[in-house]
């Protein structure tokens, strides 16, 4: 009887595979990332829950007085925006179309992001704690625009939706009680999830680093970047258990891809 079940549970995960479109959102460029993705989830849906999310966070952060209060600041990190933007098209054309908004919110936080459909934060802490450069900084935005373009956030979804869609299934065909179940939905976290995140972040860091020097950026700034974010502290879980690469990892990877794109970026001097 077990048996059986278990044979049904991998039929339905079959099933949801299958109904995963297999795409490729973005061009190699020179750092050749080609790997294609599995959606589930449309764009569309995405975007829209992109939009939402993105107005809230920007009614709390104006609310509370943190949005674009340093206008130098704001106008620097759009001025780096405005040269990246045009150097998507090499990786996907229609996004030169996507409506971009970037603004800074007022924060310690050493952050940034790229929301689906092209919605720009960068946090005041980034700007602030690493004393950081214009091509340091372009590499930031160029890693989170990366995400976008690939959109890794889509992908994720769509394979949170499979796993949790089998999950249920299993505990109801198992009689798993919920704990079990949460303890499922751990493991397919360690397993499935975090892996495919490193994977994310390497592709948003190659992309990163072209997108900077074909906008007249130096790609070596991402690695100063990590460099100064290895010495900022706060410590790393083991690599194996980490949705980012470690920074001696990270930092090597970014060497060898700042020097495959550095023509492109000789070629804007």
């Amino acid at each position: 009887m077990r048996k059986q079940m278990l044979r049904w549970l991998a039929v339905a995960m079959l099933v949801m595979l299958a109904g995963c479109q297999t795409v490729r959102t973005t061009q190699p460029g020179v750092v050749g990332v080609d790997r294609p993705q599995r959606m589930l989830v449309s764009s569309d849906e995405m975007n829209r829950g992109a939009v939402d999310a993105y107005q809230k966070v920007q009614q709390e952060a104006a609310k509370k007085g943190q949005l674009n209060r340093d206008p130098a600041q704001t106008d620097r990190v759009r001025r780096i925006a405005s040269r990246l933007i045009p150097s998507t098209a090499a990786f996907r054309p229609d996004a030169r179309n996507w409506r971009w908004e970037v603004n800074v919110i007022n924060s310690d936080e050493v952050n940034a992001w790229c929301m689906p459909g092209g919605k720009i934060g960068v946090y005041s802490g980034l700007i602030s704690k690493l004393n950081i450069s214009d091509d340091e900084l372009a590499a930031v935005m160029g890693h989170e625009i990366a995400h976008a373009l690939r959109e890794h956030s889509r992908e994720q979804a769509s394979l949170e939706h499979v796993q949790s869609a089998v999950i249920g299934i299993g505990g109801a065909l198992l009689g798993l009680s919920d704990l079990a179940q949460n303890l499922g939905q751990l493991v397919a976290e360690v397993v499935f999830n975090r892996p495919h995140s490193r994977q994310d972040e390497t592709e948003a860091d190659r992309i990163g680093v072209e997108l900077a020097a074909r906008s007249g950026f130096d790609p070596r700034g991402a690695v100063t970047l990590w460099q100064k974010m290895g010495r900022l502290g706060g410590g790393q879980p083991p690599q194996w258990l980490s949705t980012h690469p470690s920074n001696e990892t990270r930092t090597r990877d970014l060497q060898e891809y700042s020097q495959r794109v550095m023509p492109l970026y000789e070629a804007q001097r």
